[in-house]
């Protein structure tokens, strides 16, 4: 058994924001952590990113075909990278944290609209899209408020444009569909609205409330290594 880690939009570096949690993970069970390179935030090479989220997908697809089983990790934008890839015999269990499940047809772009207070997003012009208005303080203030200042300083390094096809193309698949899953729903998210977050969680196997920002495992590894164990279990 191996772990998978999805992380969000409009960053970089997934393995950075997942460590903490895959250190306490392989302590606590032995689970080693891999993160896939997302295309779409030029994870990869050049040519890949105008790919979006169909190059996001594939890139799950190949991390999957290496493994005989795996638990995923869906972050934010992660969920929606892990519907697009589809059904995986590789796929044991799903753990979603402040994440999305959508149905087929629907796109990232689409499921955000509804947010009352989105995240700022701009056009770059060249068919990529990044956060705006934000510095490190309020970045941190909005996405972090629960970690230190250091951490905060290292997550707004790791932030990134991303192509808009990754938020603008509907999905065609619900990979999320007859899969064993849990939704983390992060009670003090400044991000995804909670309201959202339990709107999603309701088409997973299980959930649970945590009183977190929208990266618990950063700031409560703890939290998350618990609900990892609880599926190892099941």
């Amino acid at each position: 058994m191996e772990l998978i880690f999805v992380h969000g939009a409009l960053v970089r570096d997934g393995q950075w924001w997942w460590q903490p949690t895959a250190d306490l993970l392989q302590e606590r069970t032995g689970i080693r952590s891999r993160s896939v390179a997302l295309p779409s935030c030029g994870e990869t090479t050049p040519d890949e990113i105008s790919g979006g989220l169909a190059a996001d997908a594939a890139a799950l697809r190949r991390e999957l075909d290496g493994v005989d089983s795996a638990i995923v990790v869906g972050h934010s934008y992660g969920g929606t990278v892990i519907a697009e890839a589809g059904h995986h015999d590789a796929v044991e269990h799903l753990l979603y944290v402040s994440s999305y499940l959508p149905d087929a047809g629907a796109s990232q772009g689409a499921i955000m609209s509804g947010e009352s207070d989105p995240v700022s997003i701009g056009d770059n012009g060249d068919g990529t899209l990044s956060v705006t208005g934000y510095d490190a303080a309020s970045f941190g203030a909005r996405f972090l408020q629960d970690a230190d200042e250091e951490t905060q300083l290292s997550a707004w390094s790791r932030v990134t444009a991303q192509s808009a096809g990754a938020f603008m193309t509907p999905t065609s698949a619900a990979g999320w569909t007859g899969v064993d899953s849990t939704y983390i729903v992060c009670g003090n998210d400044n991000s995804t609205s909670v309201e959202l977050q339990r709107l999603h969680a309701e088409r997973a196997t299980r959930s649970v409330e945590v009183p977190t920002g929208h990266h618990p495992f950063i700031t409560r590894p703890d939290l998350v290594v618990d609900q990892l164990e609880a599926l190892l279990q099941r």
